[in-house]
Order: C-alpha cells, then sequence, then structure tokens
C-alpha cells in the first residue's frame, strides 16, 4: 500500500458519455501505462505497467457509500490515471456492487485488458469503456506514448480476448486528433479494428479540454459527425453534458476535487456537483484568490484546474 487513501471519490462530475458520474480515483496522479499527447491531466509521472495495491479497496467503497446521497447515474473507475493499475479494482468493483444498485462503469485505455487476472476482476461491471487513438503502431507511438514492453498488437488482441468473455457493455471510444488520426483514411482504419472488437457502442471523441501538447488539436464536430458513420454500429458523437437541475450544496473541497481530476468551465462544476452557477462562481473564484486554483482558455472556454498536480513534468518510467 503506497497511499493514502482519502479523497478518492470525487464529484459527481459531469461526464458527455455517462450523465452525473461519481468517480473513483485508484492510482497516485498521473499513474498511467500511456502518456497520450492530448490528455487533459498534463504529462505523465509515472509511466509503468506493474500493477499495485495503490490504495485500501474497503477504504475506497466506504467513501462511496458515503456519497449515495447525491444520486448519481453511474459510479465511474477512473480518475488521474489508468485504473487498471490497482490490483484490487476487483474488489472495489464488489464492494461498490453489494452497496448500490447504480450501474459501475469502468474508463480504462485498455492496454491491460489482455491480462486474464484483470479480465476475472473487471467481470463483474457493467460497462467497461477502452479506448482506440490510433490504427497502427508508429501512431500508437505518436499519439499515446505507451510504456516501452506495451505493443499496439497485443494491445489490440487483448482487448478482443476481453470482450470475447465480458457479459456487461463493451463501449469503445475512438479519439481522434486534427490532421493525424482525424483525416478519412486513418478513420477507416479504426473503424475496421472497432468491427473486430465488435463493442455495443462506439464513442467518437476528440479533444475537448486543454490537452498534455499543444499540438494536439480538436476535429471539428461537423468532420466527426462525418467520420461517425464509418463505424458498425454507427458512432456517437459525444456532445458536450447538457446542465442539471441546481439545489445541492457543495464545498469549496468538493470544487476542489473535481478540477484537481480534470479541467471544468464553471458550467462543468455547477452541473457535476448540482449547485447552482453562482455558488460555482464564488468556490472557484475563492480558490483561484488563494492560489489552489488557476484558469486557461482554451478554444474559446474558460477551463479551471487545480494548482499543483496538473503539471507537465517529464514522464518518469518504470518496468
Amino acid at each position: 500500500m503506497t497511499e493514502d487513501t482519502r479523497d478518492r471519490v470525487y464529484g459527481p462530475v459531469p461526464s458527455r458519455r455517462l450523465g452525473r458520474s461519481l468517480g473513483v480515483d485508484l492510482v497516485p496522479f498521473k499513474t498511467c501505462t500511456y502518456d497520450c499527447t492530448y490528455c487533459q491531466l498534463g504529462r505523465t509521472t509515472h509511466k509503468t505497467v506493474e500493477r499495485q495495491d495503490w490504495v485500501d479497496p474497503h477504504e475506497v467503497v466506504n467513501q462511496v457509500r458515503t456519497r449515495l446521497d447525491a444520486a448519481p447515474d453511474v459510479i465511474t473507475i477512473a480518475g488521474s490515471g489508468e485504473p487498471t493499475l490497482h490490483s484490487g479494482i476487483g474488489d472495489v468493483i464488489a464492494g461498490i456492487k453489494r452497496s448500490t444498485d447504480i450501474p459501475v462503469a469502468v474508463l480504462t485505455n485498455g492496454s491491460l485488458l489482455g491480462l486474464p487476472a484483470l479480465q476475472r476482476e473487471l467481470a463483474s461491471a457493467d460497462i467497461v469503456i477502452p479506448s482506440l487513438d490510433a490504427p497502427d503502431e508508429r501512431l500508437f507511438r505518436l499519439v499515446n506514448r505507451p510504456h516501452r514492453s506495451l505493443r499496439f498488437d497485443e494491445v489490440v488482441d487483448g482487448m478482443a480476448a476481453f470482450r470475447e468473455n465480458f457479459r456487461g457493455q463493451f463501449w469503445l471510444e475512438v479519439l481522434l486528433l486534427d490532421g493525424v488520426t482525424g483525416i478519412p483514411q486513418q478513420v477507416a482504419r479504426l473503424a475496421g479494428i472497432a468491427a473486430r472488437l465488435a463493442p455495443d457502442r462506439v464513442q467518437l471523441n476528440t479533444v475537448v479540454r486543454p490537452p498534455a501538447e499543444s499540438r494536439a488539436h480538436a476535429v471539428p464536430t461537423l468532420q466527426l459527425q462525418e467520420y461517425a458513420a464509418a463505424f458498425d454500429p454507427q458512432a456517437e458523437v459525444i456532445a458536450p453534458a447538457a446542465p442539471t437541475m441546481a439545489g445541492l450544496s457543495a464545498s469549496r473541497a468538493d470544487v476542489l476535487a473535481l478540477v484537481t481530476r480534470r479541467p471544468c468551465t464553471l458550467a462543468d462544476i455547477a452541473a457535476g456537483l448540482g449547485i447552482h452557477r453562482n455558488e460555482a462562481l464564488k468556490a472557484v473564484t475563492s480558490l483561484v484568490n488563494d492560489g489552489r486554483v488557476v484558469s486557461a482558455t482554451h478554444r474559446g472556454a474558460l477551463f479551471y484546474m487545480a494548482v499543483g498536480p496538473v503539471d507537465r513534468h517529464p514522464t518518469k518510467e518504470t518496468p
């Protein structure tokens, strides 16, 4: 056990694909198998494929139980790194399932889905959403910058093996970068790989929040809509989350926990925490004044993010 278990549950956050999502964070900040150029959390600071018991699964489940009154649409295991690097993810899923009927989703880059142990651990999840960002080894290295031990074909084979045995919903996220993978030739190749994986749903995405690298550019929405038809089933273009009814209250700590995991607009904060826009503005302004949060403009929208974890430090890679 290498990290404190406090504050492993955050939100709910407004998810463009899942609604109001109560987030569960199982690994230290930016501990990942990839160092994606588009990542909204900045550069990976610990690149690894070694699975560890990073935090106590029972304590995480207890934290989830205390937040169920927020009435999220889904409980999402995601957070600030690759969640399948936690060797106790199966215990977390099982504990949550014993506590509530709210669906459990796992957002993963899919790099470890070929591991038989992990396939068993994820078996009771309701939804598993891996990502496919490249159609070949060269673009895999360019876009995802994976751990040196990972190979594109093996990652895809692992996702296919997981899909064959998984009985829950298997959704595939395809994230396109303008001028790199967001061009007709590469979209067609991605659609071919997606067809092999036979997902229940395909969700087409692009850069929305400030990325790790300024060279990671968004594909225009109209172009995404054209590309959606290349997939079978036809891909859904993920739209910004709609505002929810306000009426709950949230502390500064709630707002800080939210913007630590992902850059958020004021509308994101209000929608995710179910609070009035004015209350969200008051809380985030206070955090900015205290130096805990900074703002940045991306594609004409103002995003807030925590000071500290969201950085651009060089990646440290371990075996």
